[in-house]
This record gives structure tokens, sequence and C-alpha cells, in this order.
């Protein structure tokens, strides 16, 4: 699999890459934004399947160029950064990245987490939950086919994991889902540390929808959508 590895400073890079060359990956390094939006573009090579973004970069703002290369391309991107604040976190979610490790990481769960998006990725992550064409939930409408969400009658931009989150939890109205339920179905992994993605997403779905008690945490199993009325 080809990797681009976008890292500012040459010795993490070096390292990192040949951490990766052993586990069989085809690292391709870019040092800045700019390096790695040209990486992208010629077509004829064959495409990358993760992007690690480091958000420190010295020519543009690392969530900057995430948005670039998401209008480009739908490969998977990790964010790497030691911005380790939720809000950060939603912020480079809503942005297009798939997943957010920050900084210092452990090097097996970066590689597990390449190896998680890939999977997605090739799963066939955007087949819809489920046959029913929309789903209705007092003033929020999910419509399953077109990947639509709307409330009182407004869309409402999600992300591809915050879409199918929601409509896993909405097919089943007050019903608890585990966390590693929910995590096997929408993560397609059962990798404990989507754990902290999971409750990233869960925020966000919170702040998007303007609803905070849309999806109640209970405590000690996971989560659950209550209806609200309309």
């Amino acid at each position: 699999m080809r990797l681009l590895l976008v890292e500012d400073d040459d010795h993490v890079a070096a390292a990192l890459s040949a951490v990766l060359a052993r586990h069989g990956f085809q690292v391709v390094h870019a040092r800045n934004g700019e390096e790695a939006l040209r990486a992208l573009l010629p077509a004829e090579k064959e495409p990358f399947g993760v992007i690690l973004l480091d958000l420190g970069l010295p020519d543009q703002d690392g969530y900057e160029v995430c948005g670039k290369i998401r209008k480009r391309t739908a490969t998977p991107v990790i964010m790497v950064t030691a911005r380790a604040d939720v809000r950060s976190r939603i912020h480079g979610l809503n942005l297009g990245a798939d997943d957010y490790v920050t900084k210092p990481y452990d090097t097996g769960e970066l590689l597990a987490r390449i190896h998680a998006v890939a999977r997605r990725t090739t799963s066939g992550e955007d087949t819809a939950p489920t046959p029913v064409a929309a789903l209705r939930l007092g003033p929020v409408t999910i419509e399953l086919p077109t990947r639509r969400v709307s409330v009182d009658g407004a869309e409402v931009q999600l992300t591809r994991k915050e879409f199918d989150l929601l409509a896993l939890l909405a097919q089943r109205p007050g019903v608890v889902f585990r966390r590693e339920q929910i995590i096997s179905e929408v993560w397609r992994t059962s990798w404990e540390g989507t754990g902290r993605t999971l409750e990233v997403h869960v925020a966000s779905l919170r702040s998007k929808l303007r609803l905070p008690a849309l999806i109640e945490t209970v405590r000690g199993v996971g989560y659950r959508l209550v209806a609200p009325s309309a």
C-alpha cells in the first residue's frame, strides 16, 4: 500500500518511514502542505491508501491542508498532532479526517489505526445500513439512500462516520447499543483504541444537530438515541 506521510521533521519522518516500510508500506514523504497536495496530482500512479497528516506544517495550517486534500480525494486521512483537546479533534473530523492520533503515540497503535481506516475504505462503508428509505425522529430526518440529514427541514452536513453512527442508533430508538457493537458495525473493527474516536463522533453529532439530548450516554455500557418530540 502506498502511504503519503506529511511531516516537516526529517528525523521523525525517516524513523517512521523505516517502521512503515518494514510493515509493507511504500512511503512517500512530503515536508509541507504544498508538497502533499502536489503528491496527489499524478493520476497515472497507484493511489495512496492512507495519508498521515501532521498538523504542525511550516507553510500552511494542517487543518487547511486537510480540507484541500478532502476536495481532491476520498483517501483516508489520519491527523497526527500534539493537540489533544476534544474541540480540535472534532474540528479535524469535520474537515473530513477519518481518524486522529495524538503525540506521543505508540507505533503499534498508529499501525492499527492505519489498517483500520484502510479496511473501512475497502469494505464499502458508504452502503446504507438498511434498505429503509428514510427515518423520521421528531424534527430529525435521515435519508439513507442519499445520506442526507436535516433538522426542521434544514440540512446538516455530516461526515461519513457521523452519518453511519447516527443511522445505526436511529434504526432502533431507545435501544442501548454497546460501545463494542457500535465500533464493530460502524468502524468495522474490534480494536479498543477506536473508543476515543467514538466519543468524539458522538460529541460532534450532538453539536451539529443542536440536540444534545438526542444521543444519551449510558454509563459503562454505550449509547442510545432518544427520539425527540416533533
